[in-house]
């Protein structure tokens, strides 16, 4: 059996992919926002969703920023590969 070719480094590192996955929500959110400020429309669902996906990329980021520093400090629990 043979071992599939390692991804390239700049798609397995994934603070940079968490960074800009969360800040594309909040351009999404901040852009929902001032359309609906500009027509006086309310908050829809779509704005909902972009805050949703922001907090919860936020909450990605310290899971890996969490990971990593446990891989750092060679913590058997840790996983392997995110640093």
């Amino acid at each position: 059996m043979v071992d599939p070719p390692p991804l390239p480094r700049r798609l397995g590192e994934m603070t940079t992919v968490v960074a800009v996955g969360t800040t594309l929500w909040l351009l999404g959110a901040a852009a929902l926002a001032v359309t609906s400020y500009i027509h006086d429309r309310p908050l829809g669902l779509g704005f909902t969703t972009c805050v949703t996906g922001a907090v919860l990329g936020g909450i990605g980021y310290g899971i890996v920023a969490w990971q990593r520093s446990a891989a750092r400090r060679g913590s058997r629990t840790a996983q392997h590969g995110v640093d």
